[in-house]
């Protein structure tokens, strides 16, 4: 190897590598001319990530995390953009082992029908994914950080009105100041 490349490696779910390598490849060829980084997938979801720049190799290992975590390509891409983030909450850290616990987490952060979820992003602006034992947002740093708040609100318990209010008004402050 180059002395002068970076490399990182990392481990996907077996069941995203399709999504990651895209239609006759095309995601990956996206992503590797996106942060001019070289992409080795193995089908198992060992991914090795080439470059010789550190923050595009950080780049496209954001944006292969975002994609291993259950966002779509698209949706992961945005992370190229230096204004844009992501923010994986841990369910396991709230949750602990309990399986029943974690299945009713997901579900009021999902809501009947997505419906929780949905209104979460319209008001944030911000995709969420809710994927195994992660939550993951991805969006405008700002924002992200406020859907963050707003997912641990119901994760902690709160009402989904009042969760709906809070986002109401932070939206509410963000345009009027």
């Amino acid at each position: 190897m180059d002395p002068e490349e970076f490399s990182y490696e990392l481990k996907i779910p077996q069941e995203r590598v399709a999504v990651l390598i895209g239609k006759d490849g095309v995601t990956k060829k996206e992503i590797e001319q996106l942060t001019n980084c070289a992409l080795d997938i193995s089908a198992e979801g060992d991914v090795l990530i080439k470059g010789k720049d550190g923050v595009e190799l950080y780049t496209a290992k954001e944006i292969i995390r975002a994609i291993a975590r259950g966002f779509n390509p698209k949706t992961a891409m945005l992370l190229q953009k230096t204004d844009y983030a992501m923010e994986m909450i841990e369910m396991k850290d709230i949750a602990g082992k309990s399986r029943n616990t974690m299945e009713r987490l997901k579900g009021r952060v999902i809501g009947t029908g997505g419906k929780s979820r949905e209104e979460i992003e319209r008001l944030t602006g911000c995709a969420i994914s809710v994927y195994g034992k992660t939550i993951g947002i991805v969006g405008e740093t700002d924002n992200v950080a406020i859907a963050r708040q707003a997912v641990a609100m119901l994760l902690q318990g709160s009402m989904h009105k009042t969760v709906y209010q809070f986002l109401e008004r932070k939206k509410k402050e963000i345009l009027f100041g």
